[in-house]
């Protein structure tokens, strides 16, 4: 499913024209990234956890040389399924 995809699923479950639909789902997702980017997790209960990691710096070879190489630390966006959802999708 794409976001068009999404768009079009919450506004038939909501009762909302696809354009409030878009608003919304464009309004939660520019949240999430915004709070995440600054370093606060976002906790939706049932769903997951959004977060921010810290990956440490580490060594990698570069496939075209073959030459060692450091690759810098760095900070990532992480998603943690919450029971709920694990739950749903595994079917118990």
């Amino acid at each position: 499913m794409n976001k068009t995809e999404l768009i079009a699923k919450v506004a038939e479950k909501s009762d909302l024209t696809k354009k409030d639909a878009e608003k919304a789902v464009s309004a939660v997702i520019d949240t999430i990234v915004e709070a995440v980017a600054e370093g606060e997790n976002v906790q939706i209960v049932g769903f997951g956890t959004f977060e921010q990691r810290t990956r440490k710096e580490r060594s990698g070879v570069d496939p075209r040389t073959h030459e060692k190489l450091t690759i810098p630390a760095s900070k990532v966006p992480a998603f943690k399924a919450g029971k709920g959802f694990k739950d749903i999708v595994d079917k118990k």
